[in-house]
């Protein structure tokens, strides 16, 4: 039996889309990765213990006028290590950074010393940090992230409508205290299975001119999370762009409550079930 060309498209379509899968999956489970997260706590001005990581933690303030330098202060008993040189930290280091910017800063615990990774964030113009611990349960008993079935009719094409220049929009992220910024560069319209009308979400470019969707839809809450992402192409010279709804991933606040992660901007909501990509990891 001669298998046509038409006939083998649709199946290599969902190869691909597995490989997309297992590969997803095992970017999620990294040591330290956002599986770890453990806590997400607000720096002080005044030196002051925290929850699951020893030494004292401060900063000099946060924003333009009032400072920019974090503090961790440790003895040799406490076993914290620089993350980057593995030098014990005895005594106070500081670090700085910029608004958006993390750095994984010192480690401790289990028996190599690196069980827990701290990680040091300034997020709206604060100094945070984030527990990253290796054996956290969400971590050591991940087995992959619940999706739907493969379907090509979520595959569609559709056009991108540039802005004349980026625009920015002020979001809320999975933090209520965190503000986020949307940089749109421009509208994606497009039409989907068992929709009248189209379309139009606002986008961000990402490297090599690809675009990115955050979206929300009529299965969040229910079957999905909050909302979620969509990764798309960089769009043909015509303007063209394929969105590929199977390939919509949960941002890692779906994972864990200590996440920033940016929310839609206020018109990305879309009028009907996109029974597509990964589900809610942890249904009710």
């Amino acid at each position: 039996m001669t298998t046509t060309p038409a006939a083998t498209a649709p199946a290599a379509r969902e190869e691909r889309w597995q490989r997309f899968r297992a590969n997803r999956n095992k970017a999620l489970a990294t040591p330290h990765g956002w599986l770890t997260l453990t806590s997400f706590q607000w720096l002080e001005e005044a030196p002051a213990a925290v929850d699951l990581a020893p030494g004292l933690w401060s900063t000099d303030g946060a924003g333009a006028t009032k400072g920019t330098t974090a503090f961790l202060t440790a003895v040799p008993s406490d076993g914290l290590t620089l993350v980057e040189t593995g030098e014990r930290v005895d005594g106070t280091v500081s670090a700085v950074l910029a608004d958006e910017e993390s750095l994984m800063w010192v480690q401790f615990g289990g028996p190599d010393g690196d069980q827990v990774v701290v990680e040091l964030a300034m997020r709206g113009g604060r100094y945070a940090i984030r527990t990253r611990d290796a054996a956290s349960p969400v971590f050591t008993e991940f087995d992959g992230v619940p999706t739907f079935p493969y379907n090509p009719d979520w595959e569609v094409t559709g056009r991108f409508e540039p802005y004349p220049a980026p625009v920015d929009v002020p979001i809320g992220t999975a933090n209520p205290l965190v503000d986020g910024v949307h940089r749109s560069v421009g509208e994606v319209v497009f039409r989907l299975p068992g929709s009248s009308h189209e379309f139009w979400l606002q986008a961000e470019e990402e490297k090599l001119g690809a675009l990115t969707v955050t979206f929300h839809d009529e299965t969040n809450g229910d079957t999905t999370d909050e909302w979620r992402k969509l990764s798309l192409p960089r769009p043909r010279p015509d303007g063209s762009v394929v969105l590929d709804f199977n390939r919509a991933i949960n941002y890692p606040s779906a994972f864990t409550p200590y996440g920033t992660c940016p929310m839609p901007v206020k018109n990305n909501s879309l009028d009907i079930r996109v029974e597509a990509g990964e589900k809610e990891p942890y249904p009710a």
